[in-house]
């Protein structure tokens, strides 16, 4: 027996779960397909933009990812290699650049992905957990066929959403290419708890000898900790003892109170990814559309995942909801803003990593060449606040070629 929905959504994590709970909330009948039993943490996504905040508190999503975690983080404060740590402090960014967005919302992705998947459920949409054997068939009619509790089913649709991850099954069987830049670093990553002495007010990123290292705090003593480091160091965070390691890595000597963090509990597992931005030219087929990782995904250097997910969200479910027709010109807008606003955040990552992942006493004049001349010259890696703001917020010309040269030789 085929079932008949509205929607068909491959993947109930952040992306799927938030498109589900939007559209059955406004009375569209919505299937989920995610194929955990449980969300498990994968050291990605924890941290939205405010401008991110801004696309949830939009689609309405903001109260959902508020109750898996209710702390928005309200100061930056850049630490690192030829920085006095008090001049660093005095130069602290508050982060409440947005109207009525009191910074970046700090949050677990495993509890964000059950508390969305939980609203989706609660709003109307049936979940399925434990799927397996996914195919789906793009057309005027899409369909998709799955296997969940020892039984085959199968799903027709006015739509097909993939919202799958990374690796998008749905990406590639409905035969959307996937580009991708060359891996310039490394990216790990690990929650720690009992971290007591480190503010919870302060977030903070910099590099110190070969490594580059951000804080976020989500809880007093909880904290999402990455290193980003070079490709000649694949295995610096491999083995059993990989979790050590990574602590001890953030015994910083630029770092104030960095031994709260060296010495605080492991609580999640250490994993590492490559730093590079994928993207999708079109993200749609007959009868599919794809939103979130499953679309491209940026460079994790500037954690900009989870606000490019919001976004994703907010654009495709004003489209479903709207007057059009669920056909592939519907998106045309989506296409067209998704694709400027990917080319922008990757320009923003690739002066971000000359700025701040490249190591020796070379790139550390070179950073504070910039930081100096951007006093007098405010174009000069303005592209970093895009990722505050939005990508959409400043002028095309941030993020050209000429603007990237400039950073890469000041």
């Amino acid at each position: 027996m085929t079932e008949q929905y509205d929607a068909v959504i491959i993947g109930g994590g952040i992306a799927g779960s938030g498109l589900g709970t939007v559209l059955a909330r406004s009375g569209k009948s919505v299937l989920i397909l995610e194929k955990s039993t449980a969300f498990e943490d994968v050291v990605r996504g924890e941290w939205i933009a405010p401008w991110g905040v801004v696309e949830a508190k939009r689609t309405g999503l903001y109260d959902v990812l508020r109750g898996a975690n209710d702390y928005h983080i309200p100061r930056h404060t850049e630490y690192g290699d030829g920085l006095d740590p008090a001049a660093g402090e005095s130069r602290a960014v508050q982060l409440a650049m947005l109207p009525g967005i009191p910074g970046p919302l700090s949050v677990g992705h495993p509890q964000a992905c059950q508390a969305l998947f939980d609203a989706a459920v609660a709003a109307g949409a049936t979940g399925v957990r434990g799927v397996t054997d996914v195919a789906v068939e793009p057309g005027a009619a899409p369909c998709v066929r799955y296997s969940a509790g020892g039984a085959a089913h199968e799903a027709a649709a006015r739509l097909v959403v993939g919202a799958d991850g990374r690796g998008s099954v749905v990406r590639r069987q409905a035969g959307i290419e996937l580009h991708q830049e060359k891996t310039h670093h490394y990216f790990a990553g690990m929650l720690v708890d009992g971290a007591d002495g480190w503010p919870i007010d302060t977030e903070t990123m910099g590099t110190e000898g070969d490594v580059q290292f951000f804080v976020f705090p989500q809880a007093p003593g909880r904290l999402r900790l990455y290193l980003s480091f070079g490709l000649d160091q694949k295995s610096r965070f491999a083995g059993s003892d990989k979790e050590r390691k990574f602590l001890e890595a953030f015994r910083l000597s630029t770092v104030p109170n960095s031994e709260s963090i060296a010495n605080a509990r492991i609580a999640g597992p250490c994993h590492a990814i490559p730093n590079h931005s994928t993207w999708t030219d079109t993200p749609v087929a007959p009868g599919v559309v794809l939103l979130g990782d499953a679309a491209g995904y940026n460079d994790p250097i500037i954690g900009q995942g989870l606000a490019i997910t919001m976004r994703d969200i907010r654009v495709v479910s004003e489209l479903l909801l709207g007057p059009g027709e669920w056909d592939q010109a519907l998106f045309a807008p989506y296409v067209e803003e998704r694709r400027e606003r990917m080319r922008r955040l990757r320009m923003a990552a690739a002066m971000d990593s000359v700025v701040h992942a490249e190591f020796g006493p070379e790139a550390t004049a070179r950073k504070l060449r910039i930081i100096t001349q951007a006093a007098g010259d405010p174009t000069l890696g303005m592209a970093r606040a895009a990722t505050m703001i939005g990508p959409e917020m400043l002028p095309p010309e941030v993020f050209s070629e000429e603007a990237f040269a400039k950073v890469v030789n000041a």
